[in-house]
């Protein structure tokens, strides 16, 4: 029996093969490593929002009970006192847009547990005047006595150093 050897025909087409397949491997690799990093900022995100937005929302509560405990006569009658301002000046820019305004009243974060640390937020309640309870109740003759109600705007907003930023705002009026 004739054993033949095909030692000089063999020119490493296979090596040559195996190296571009593990080339291709390593990059698909690559491209699914860089989706899950990118996929797992993006939920950290959005946690971080969800925090935010939850304790602006606390703090928007908070404004509430304020606003309910505040009287007319407790009003200042310009700038802002404990978390209470008074009417917004209609040429000046909005409170909460004016970097110089430091009204702001810090909220208690009742939120927060020893598992979850919930970022800081901060809310005014500013008196926006007397509105009508009903429709054209203000336009009768004579007026009622419950016809008018105070009035007031809140804005909280939960804004910390690399964290998200949730600004709330709602419109209360005392019933």
């Amino acid at each position: 029996m004739k054993i033949i050897h095909f030692s000089g025909r063999q020119q490493g087409a296979s090596l040559l093969v195996v190296l571009i397949l593990l080339l291709l491997m390593t990059i698909m690799g690559l491209a699914v490593l860089r989706g899950t990093t990118m996929e797992e900022r993006m939920t950290a995100n959005l946690y971080d929002r969800s925090l935010s937005f939850q304790a602006a929302e606390s703090a928007l509560r908070q404004g509430e009970v304020l606003a309910r405990a505040t009287t007319v006569a407790a009003v200042p009658s310009s700038g802002c006192s404990n978390g209470v301002c008074s009417l917004p000046d209609t040429t000046a820019a909005d409170r909460w847009l004016d970097t110089s305004f430091n009204g702001w009243r810090a909220a208690s974060n009742n939120l927060a547990d020893s598992n979850t640390p919930m970022p800081d937020a901060r809310y005014i309640v500013e008196y926006m005047g007397m509105t009508p309870t009903w429709p054209a109740c203000d336009r009768q003759i004579p007026r009622e006595k419950l016809c008018l109600t105070p009035r007031f705007r809140i804005t909280a907003i939960s804004a910390e150093d690399g964290r998200a930023v949730v600004m709330l705002q709602t419109t209360y009026n005392i019933q």
